[in-house]
């Protein structure tokens, strides 16, 4: 009996642990451009270590080839064209600093998901699925974000004269200046 309760302490206990979620989506990446895909070029200490200590997936498919269509589907669950996140009102397929949309403020998406079941939630990098109010990630249920305005560093809405390794980028939708934040050595 003593055993068959230890038992079902781990198990429950094991249960009511989350696990971490840690999602990296990366434009134009290729399969071995990190370490632990089999790089050799690029050094990802950080990434190569999350890999080794976590689960690591092989195989991944989007809904679309650009960026705004595939990142909606990949935050709702939802087809782009669904989501009207399929082309913008000059019919191109991702949304420029011009648009005049964003992702819908009805879908639901996987961050508020996440943090009703009590995760915090974050963002960092592009968004490209509206820059303004109600579309911004800090709209739609990340917690924390650290992010560039438009669809790269230096496009506009971006900081002026903005760069990767030291520049401006929105932190909770106020700028904020940043040293050397992509250094992973």
């Amino acid at each position: 009996m003593k055993f068959f309760i230890l038992i079902s302490l781990l198990i429950t206990s094991a249960s009511a642990r989350k696990p971490n979620i840690i999602l990296i989506y990366m434009d134009d990446m290729g399969y071995s451009d990190i370490g632990c895909f089999g790089s050799t070029k690029n050094r990802t200490p950080v990434l190569d270590q999350m890999a080794q200590e976590g689960m690591r997936f092989t195989d991944f498919y989007v809904t679309s080839g650009v960026c705004t269509p595939s990142r909606s589907s990949l935050l709702t669950g939802c087809y782009p064209r669904r989501l009207n996140m399929h082309i913008d009102q000059n019919n191109k397929w991702v949304l420029f600093p011009n648009a005049r949309k964003g992702l819908n403020p009805d879908e639901t998406t996987i961050a508020e998901i996440l943090k009703e079941q009590g995760y915090a939630t974050a963002c960092i990098g592009k968004w490209h699925l509206g820059d303004n109010y109600p579309y911004r990630p800090e709209d739609r249920g990340f917690t924390e974000v650290y992010r560039h305005g438009g669809g790269g560093v230096g496009q506009t809405p971006d900081v002026w004269d903005n760069a990767y390794f030291d520049g401006g980028y929105f932190h909770n939708g106020k700028i904020a200046i940043f040293r050397n934040i992509l250094d992973e050595s």
